[in-house]
């Protein structure tokens, strides 16, 4: 039988002496490029999830690559007799709903009188027909942007996709460590590709001109956001975890955290005078996504003492009121997000959101109601609940009658491990001591928690009931847990449309207590304890 090369449920003959992206192209692919296919743009990465042996060895212009990665347009076919299966960076995760918009007076930094456009009162252009701007979350694993109506607030197009850094690592250490190798600035220039292709998008379905964006935001946790602005991040990445721009803060070399430089210093597409503002950073890990949050839920007039969990490869834990806060970020890794679980992937459609264990098989709910390939995060809560419930798994992440493997959709092969479940017992640790050690240095218990908000991309989707049942999140009633899904987004968006949130945030960030949390004496016995699938217990402080 003649091999096939194959891609998102479709496949064609392989063909021998043709590239990655010649298949692609017979498969009606858009695989992402501005260079010609010549290999100098670095956009056209792709994963090689099966068949890695039948391409031609990696080309000088791959050299930034490892693993099973590739470009598209230097990998060829050498052995057409094998069966080879690719996957884009670039898929399209689910954009959550959008929020009902907060009313809200709009004074953003564009403004427009007569036939002048200023930024902060200075004219930077003459009107063109429209002021836009755009807010982005640059997440480990996915990102949101949304274009925004300057002079009305209306969001306009909003957007969603991969992170395309992805091929550095599946988490914030491996990224800075990739960063810190010969290829610096690879990651950057990923993530500004990315942008700058979905900003093409815009125009094209809306028929705008570029030179109309006039501002940019972005949120993002410190890593992030620092590699979007082509910062060295190594100092984040190693004790004390201070990033370059926090560190000169603490020295009084600069009186804010957050950052502005013009659209063009990153080759960014928009008006030649637009500015590219980054949201400033509370503390350590803890950066610009978390402070978005605190926008979104109005922390600045917050009187009730509320947590907010940010879930992702990097969780962040906010407690407290406007008039004590303290933070805390937990390294969760991927396991949630699509990352070292065997079956696992992020919220695109096929990806299993939903799960019982009914009569002896699961019955299970796919994203865009499709075959399922894989279980995103919200999915992988569902199933490990479900596997407790039903003594087909104990608390240790032992499987009953000791097997290594369970096969959750026989018919689509879809399987979970042990080691599967280890990878997720590590994640959900991290999220575990979070959210342990604040609430114990704060002094209060779950219960006293007037409202939970959980934030991000999977955690909108997530059952509480399930969440709480196997430690991932704390046990506050189950009415007082509010999710905020993408609060980031929201965040960001707020900030491009007012300077006096961007003042009320500077001088909220001042006050917030950063928590350390490996510094707590008894961290590691907590972490060992929140492996375990069971409700969050806070044990007495150390004496």
């Amino acid at each position: 039988q003649a091999a096939r090369v194959s891609c998102q449920n479709d496949d064609c003959p392989a063909t021998k002496g043709n590239t990655i992206f010649d298949h692609a192209d017979a498969l009606k692919v858009k695989v992402p490029t501005s260079c010609g296919r010549n290999g100098t743009c670095h956009e056209c990465v792709v994963e090689i999830k099966h068949g890695i042996e039948a391409l031609s060895p990696p080309t000088d212009a791959e050299s930034f690559l490892s693993n099973n990665y590739r470009l598209a347009c230097q990998a060829v076919v050498e052995e057409s007799d094998q069966n080879l299966d690719f996957a884009l960076l670039r898929r399209a995760p689910r954009i959550l709903p959008p929020r009902s918009h907060r009313k809200m007076d709009i004074d953003p930094m564009v403004t427009r009188h007569g036939d002048g456009v200023y930024y902060d009162g200075k004219q930077i252009d003459t009107y063109r027909g429209h002021l836009y701007g755009i807010s982005i979350d640059v997440g480990t694993t996915t990102a949101v942007a949304e274009l925004v109506d300057l002079e009305t607030g209306e969001p306009v197009y909003t957007t969603s996709f991969e992170n395309s850094q992805r091929f550095g690592g599946s988490d914030i250490m491996n990224r800075i460590s990739y960063d810190g190798g010969p290829y610096r600035g690879e990651l950057h220039k990923a993530i500004i590709n990315t942008l700058n292709g979905e900003i093409r998008s815009m125009r094209r379905r809306l028929k705008i001109s570029l030179h109309e964006i006039y501002e940019i935001v972005i949120v993002g946790n410190s890593t992030m956001r620092d590699l979007f602005f082509n910062l060295d991040v190594q100092e984040i990445g190693q004790k004390p975890y201070k990033s370059s721009i926090e560190r000169e803060f603490l020295e009084g070399q600069r009186n804010t955290t957050a950052l502005t430089v013009l659209a063009p210093q990153l080759e960014i597409l928009a008006n030649r005078n637009a500015r590219i503002y980054g949201v400033p950073l509370i503390a350590s890990h803890v950066g610009a996504d978390a402070a978005a949050n605190l926008v979104a839920i109005d922390m600045a007039n917050e009187i009730q003492t509320v947590m907010v969990v940010d879930v992702g490869t990097n969780t962040e834990v906010v407690i407290g009121h406007k008039d004590k806060l303290i933070a805390s970020s937990c390294p969760a890794g991927p396991a949630f997000e699509g990352g070292l679980v065997k079956f696992g992937m992020p919220g695109c459609d096929g990806a299993i959101e939903s799960l019982r264990y009914k009569n002896g098989r699961f019955e299970y709910k796919t994203i865009g109601d499709v075959d399922p390939v894989g279980i995103c995060g919200s999915g992988l809560i569902d199933l490990l609940a479900e596997l407790v419930r039903h003594d087909l798994m104990n608390p240790l992440g032992v499987f009953a009658d000791d097997l290594d493997e369970l096969m959750i959709v026989p018919e689509h092969g879809i399987t979970f491990s042990r080691s599967d479940a280890s990878e997720l017992a590590q994640a959900k640790a991290a999220n575990y001591c979070g959210q342990i050690i604040l609430m114990r240095k704060y002094g209060i218990q779950p219960e006293q928690i007037d409202k939970l908000y959980l934030a991000g991309g999977f955690a909108n989707y997530v059952d509480s009931s399930a969440a709480v049942d196997i430690g991932f999140i704390a046990p506050a009633p189950i009415d007082q847990i509010v999710k905020i899904g993408n609060s980031a987004a929201q965040g960001a968006r707020e900030l491009l449309l007012s300077r006096k949130k961007r003042g009320n945030l500077e001088r909220l960030i001042k006050t917030i207590e950063h928590v350390e949390l490996e510094t707590t004496p008894d961290f590691f016995e907590m972490f060992v304890e929140g492996c375990q699938f069971k409700p969050m217990r806070i044990p007495e402080a150390p004496v």
